[in-house]
């Protein structure tokens, strides 16, 4: 039974395949493409996560727990043999862990003792291997192959000067951090930074049968809130929360690619339905069953899928090595680790699942339409069968689940589930194409009634249109949800920028900002100099300097953005402060969270937080709750000085600038920059503003570029539902060509066909995209816990418009080849 099963897919189905190579290279490229979207996306996120789970095995090795600061100030190293004196603990290895540098020159600094040969790791066995190189240099650290030095050479790092007391080899380079690495002793890293008695990390080796769940819930007991303690994991997981826009945007648009592809598949599987009638009519006729036939179709398509998948996923290996260096600077600072590509073990597999599952379902409905009639009836001519319309019955199941959908995505876009809110965008464009299919019959007469207003040609079009119903509908259907698409979600991600910039305006209120980083990877840390905010002070034309600082914290095992600004300093975060609740702030009663570590916590305005910070836990008061743009992470306020008591971090990290009047705003940035040490930011506020929105644009890019490729893939599914109507109409149109009919008038037939079938499917496209668009905003203002803005733009009808020219040039090849067909062989086919 295999044997006859593999001969009959052979001969019938494969052998098809090899026959019309151009339908089957069509059905591979656009598989292809939606295979290696969705790697591309899936090794976006995996490259962020997989770096900071590399790097922690690194460090960690055998390490079952770490004890981490709560910010990047760490915490008392007095809590050392506290930990290490707790039972269970084998080894309590102390480390520094700080990015040092700014922007692409940063690099991680390691900071260990003698104890990390505990751990058993790549750093451990660096550490031991150099350490007599590494104690007998003055100063010395241990470098990776990323940073171009060489054992010996002597360069400024931090607050000090090192030595290269060697270099780590090439594959030890490879497992930290990519090579950007710089290894020392504890003494030497604070020495670096600065800072001395504060670790950031523990690492705990449990003594072999300890229960961990037990150690953790004695050690969280010595810390006492001044650290955390939890699984090396922890970093990994808040990884995976700084790049969720990024992610589900980009998921969101590579489905939608994958969807306009499952719609070409039933097109093209409709195609060779309809070439291959007379010899599935004879089969049936002379006893062949439906069952294989209709098996043998399926495993057709899914070897288009397969094949097509496995292609795009090589592909999509390259595609997604340059997205990744499209994700927001912002995002990637907030991690620690140097971001190097990785394909995750499970991109590829379901990237090529669901290639193959989306192939099979779209092949299982165009059997149907076939294989379920009689033989005589399978003779047939496309339209005429039974098969060709829908039910009463299947229309009104459409409608009904349809407006379930639709009901659906109301309520999810409306629900306070945070980022899990962007999927009702997906639900809603599936809920159209539901409802659509219950207007197939006005659809199809719609698509006729525009063909109709181009003519003679565009009446023998609408003709054509009339008799294929189904397929008509499908190619609609990805005209309209490439369309859609478009309009909707580039709609949605420019309402998104807007609102999330008129959030940030309050910056420009600010002449100029000094920073430890660019504003728009927030300027998180260091500290800049103790002394910097009396250098600025002192330059001319300045009159007034105030000071802020963020820092990223862990909440609850998640991480949040803690911003702090001087009293009575205008900033932008506490202009829509309620009156006395900064005084309450100052007072250290309690802090102003957004809306999204509201929802996370469980907590609302007037709920009491246990805040833990380096100084212990604080129980304080939610005294507003605040809707503010949460890309990356949540925000919690509070005071200045109350921040800089609590997490032990003096100083600031942000310096916001006002000019005295009549100042010469460019003469005076050319002042500020020269008074500031190299290596600090020095930006306008009208700058900072267009530094933030620019990371914003930049986080919906992907979804934008991806989405376009969804309309190129509409183009080649009309391209191919055009040439299926004029291999159907081969005979029809060698007669008409024998009775006198022009070239031309075959051409402009065929053109009208596809307007018709265009303009209807973008028509409905900028319709429901608009509406999407709405749900979107809402869906995208619960996701980012702000006010997204609906604004109409002008900018729609052009999106659809590009849509649709890029959609209708598929029916110039089709057409093209129906005015060159040979008369004498096309009367000749049968």
């Amino acid at each position: 039974m295999i044997a006859a099963a593999w001969d009959r897919l052979r001969l019938f189905n494969i052998g098809e395949l090899l026959a019309h190579r151009g339908r089957t290279l069509m059905a591979l490229v656009v598989m292809a493409v939606s295979a290696g979207l969705l790697v591309s996306v899936f090794s976006i996120s995996g490259s962020v996560t997989g770096s900071v789970d590399k790097l922690g095995r690194a460090l960690g090795g055998n390490a079952a727990l770490e004890i981490s600061g709560v910010t990047d100030a760490g915490f008392d190293q007095n809590l050392l043999p506290r930990i290490r004196s707790v039972p269970g603990v084998s080894a309590a290895v102390p480390m520094v862990r700080a990015r040092v540098g700014v922007g692409a020159s940063h690099t991680l600094l390691i900071g260990a003792d003698a104890s990390v040969s505990a751990l058993g790791s790549e750093l451990s066995g660096s550490m031991g291997s150099q350490a007599i190189k590494l104690l007998s240099a003055p100063d010395g650290v241990l470098v990776g192959t990323g940073l171009g030095r060489h054992e010996g050479e002597r360069f400024a790092l931090g607050s000090a000067t090192v030595t290269v007391a060697g270099v780590l080899d090439d594959h030890t380079s490879g497992q930290i951090n990519g090579g950007q690495i710089v290894v020392a002793t504890l003494p030497v890293a604070e020495k670096i930074l600065a800072r001395s008695g504060q670790l950031d990390s523990v690492e705990i080796v449990p003594t072999p049968g300890t229960d961990v769940g037990q150690l953790r819930s004695a050690l969280t007991t010595v810390v006492d809130g001044r650290a955390v303690v939890a699984d090396p994991s922890l970093r990994t997981a808040q990884a995976g929360g700084a790049i969720q826009l990024v992610r589900y945007s980009t998921t969101m648009a590579s489905a939608a690619a994958l969807i306009v592809s499952a719609f070409l598949i039933y097109n093209a599987m409709s195609m060779a339905v309809a070439q291959r009638r007379p010899m599935l009519s004879l089969l049936r006729a002379i006893g062949g069953r439906r069952g294989p036939m209709v098996r043998d179709l399926i495993a057709e398509a899914a070897l288009l899928g397969l094949v097509g998948g496995a292609v795009g996923a090589v592909i999509g290996m390259f595609m997604g090595r340059n997205a990744i260096d499209q994700v927001p600077s912002a995002m990637v600072a907030s991690v620690q680790a140097h971001i190097e590509y990785m394909v995750p073990g499970y991109a590829i597999p379901v990237a090529i699942a669901a290639c193959v599952a989306a192939s099979t379902v779209a092949a299982a409905i165009a059997a149907r339409q076939i294989y379920k009639v009689e033989p005589i009836e399978a003779l047939a001519p496309v339209g005429v069968s039974k098969a060709d319309a829908v039910s009463p019955l299947l229309r009104w199941a459409a409608v009904v689940l349809g407006g379930v959908m639709v009901t659906a995505a109301i309520l999810i876009a409306r629900a306070d589930i945070g980022r899990l809110s962007l999927s009702a965008i997906s639900l809603s464009i599936s809920a159209a194409v539901v409802l659509c299919f219950a207007a197939t019959g006005p659809i199809v007469r719609c698509a006729a009634a525009v063909a109709r207003l181009f003519g003679a040609p565009g009446a023998l079009g609408a003709t054509t249109i009339e008799r294929a119903p189904r397929r008509v509908w499908a190619t609609a259907m990805t005209v309209m949800i490439g369309v859609s698409a478009v309009v909707s979600m580039g709609g949605a991600s420019r309402d998104l920028v807007d609102s999330a910039t008129a959030t940030f305006d309050g910056l420009g209120r600010r002449d100029a900002y000094v920073s430890t980083s660019a504003m728009a990877e927030f300027p998180t840390g260091p500290l800049l100099p103790a002394d910097l905010k009396a250098k600025v002070r002192a330059v001319p034309g300045v009159a007034e300097v105030g000071s802020g600082q963020m820092a990223f914290a862990t909440l609850g095992g998640g991480q949040v953005m803690l911003q702090a600004f001087e009293r009575g300093i205008d900033a932008d975060a506490v202009a829509d402060l309620k009156p006395g609740v900064q005084d309450r702030m100052s007072r250290g009663e309690g802090v102003v969270i957004s809306a999204d570590v509201a929802r996370r916590q469980g907590i609302r305005e007037g709920s009491e937080l246990d805040l833990p910070t380096p100084t212990g836990i604080h129980k304080v008061i939610v005294l507003q709750v605040i809707p503010y743009f949460s890309a990356i992470t949540g925000t919690v306020l509070l005071d200045l000085d109350v921040m800089r008591r609590w997490y032990e971090r003096p100083g600031e990290t942000i310096l916001g600038i006002s000019y005295a009047p009549g100042v010469n705003p460019t003469a005076e940035i050319d002042l500020l920059r020269r008074a500031v040490p190299h290596g600090l930011a020095v930006d306008t506020g009208a700058g900072a503003v267009a530094a933030v929105s620019g990371g914003v644009k930049q986080g919906t890019s992907l979804s934008g570029s991806i989405l376009w490729i969804v309309v190129l893939v509409a183009t080649i599914a009309l391209l191919n539902t055009l040439m299926l109507s004029v291999l159907e109409r081969r005979r029809e149109l060698g007669v008409l060509r024998a009775m006198g009919t022009s070239r031309r008038f075959l051409l402009r037939t065929v053109l009208t066909e596809a307007a018709g079938i265009g303009l209807t499917g973008a028509v409905l496209g900028l319709a429901i995209g608009a509406a999407v668009q709405y749900l979107a905003d809402i869906a995208f203002g619960r996701a980012m816990t702000i006010p997204v803005t609906y604004t109409p733009s002008p900018m729609l009808l052009a999106y659809a418009s590009a849509a649709l020219i890029l959609a209708l040039l598929g029916s110039i090849p089709p057409a093209v080849r129906a005015a060159r067909m040979p008369i004498v062989e096309a009367i000749a086919a049968d």
